[in-house]
């Protein structure tokens, strides 16, 4: 009898740790169906005649569904719960890379691009959510595990894709990764299994009607349309300058793992920051310090440009996160203004592939997408001068 506690706490921790490893195979899930295809991009549209905007839908179409299921996410908690709902996401992400190897037509790419999307949105939706529950006093370094798991799948993704694709054809390696994604979704159906679900309640609604809310959208949106932006066209980019797409795909490779390390460092060091504007400068103009690399000079500085468009857009996801939780108290509140930045944030985000495509078909260049996202920059410089500590949404309960 006195050998029960320890059996079961050792059972406990095992099924703690047994949860942890499901959440980071998941957070690694979530990018490769986008980031394989940018140094791909070539093979894929000479193998398809997919057109240039027809390609920036393969990222547009699935950012945009990660909109879509933020600005649902109360709803779709209480109608499939969490970790169900979970379940089914990482579900969906494998069968959408499987069908990669029979619909590798034009259509049939943009398809699967739209149903991976769906599976990445379930996923993106309700794991912070199942994490803030389970395991409250862990929650912050969870989610520093799941975003890095994230950067991390991307990053294997995009510099495995080229070498991979060379042995066993882009169709082939594009279906490969629904092989990962399965074996996420049985160690999470069996890490999952005995966690009640608890039901959350109506919850706060968006706050539509708060100015504040919707210019904090549109700095996420903006900025993460950096990130999509990059994700999408910075192989091809270098494909058209002579580079190899192993090479282009390493070089994308590279850059998340520096976006990586950004986003850590900006969370161990925010704690500093009470006004967060002092930070939002320096990564901003890291930003438009690689962003200006790339119009000026990109064969040259190829290594600078990784390096500051990394360390800019790696640190401005968390730090778009964390100065929109600054504006509410309540947690309800928080969760309501979360789903909103990111729900909005993530449709305008997806329109920047979109755009870079109809540019790249229109003048054959990719040249002008950059400008254009420096513009943007120099928007979200403007707005983040107005992001002063202490300010709160108007509606703010």
């Amino acid at each position: 009898m006195p050998s029960a506690r320890p059996a079961a706490s050792l059972s406990a921790s095992s099924s703690s740790a047994l949860l942890v490893a499901a959440i980071i195979l998941l957070g690694l899930n979530l990018r490769p169906i986008l980031a394989a295809i940018g140094p791909l991009l070539d093979s894929i549209q000479a193998g398809t005649g997919l057109s240039n905007a027809d390609a920036g839908l393969l990222t547009t179409v699935p950012v945009f569904a990660m909109g879509v299921c933020a600005l649902a996410g109360a709803q779709l908690q209480r109608r499939l719960g969490v970790a169900r709902g979970i379940s089914l996401g990482i579900a969906i992400i494998a069968a959408a890379c499987a069908l990669r190897w029979p619909l590798h037509g034009s259509g049939g790419l943009i398809a699967t691009a739209a149903l991976g999307g769906l599976g990445i949105a379930l996923v993106q939706a309700l794991l912070p959510a199942f994490i803030k529950r389970h395991f409250p006093e862990r929650a912050g370094q969870l989610m520093g595990f799941y975003t890095t798991g994230i950067m991390g799948g991307a990053a294997i993704a995009a510099a495995s894709a080229s070498p991979l694709a060379q042995s066993l054809g882009w169709q082939a390696l594009l279906a490969l990764w629904a092989l990962p994604a399965f074996a996420a979704a049985l160690l999470w159906r069996r890490a999952a299994a005995p966690r009640v679900e608890v039901s959350s309640g109506a919850g706060a609604s968006l706050p539509v009607g708060s100015g504040r809310a919707w210019l904090l959208m549109v700095f996420f949106g903006i900025g993460t349309g950096a990130y999509t932006l990059v994700l999408a066209w910075l192989p091809p980019f270098y494909t058209e300058l002579g580079w190899s797409a192993a090479d282009s795909g390493l070089l994308l490779g590279g850059l998340t793992l520096v976006e990586v390390l950004a986003g850590l460092v900006i969370s161990s060091v925010i704690h500093r920051f009470p006004d967060r504007r002092i930070l939002l400068l320096v990564v901003l103009l890291a930003v438009l310090g690689g962003l200006a690399c790339l119009i000026v000079a990109p064969a040259q500085l190829a290594l600078p440009a990784v390096i500051l468009l990394g360390c800019g857009i790696g640190a401005l996801f968390p730090l778009s996160l964390i100065v929109s939780m600054d504006h509410v108290v309540e947690p309800a509140g928080a969760g309501a203004l979360l789903g909103f930045v990111q729900g909005g944030g993530y449709i305008i985000a997806s329109s920047m592939p979109f755009i870079a495509g109809l540019i790249r078909q229109h003048s054959s260049s990719l040249a002008q997408a950059w400008m254009v996202m420096a513009a943007g920059v120099v928007v979200l410089l403007l707005i983040g001068v107005r992001f002063a500590p202490g300010a709160r949404l108007a509606n703010a309960r």
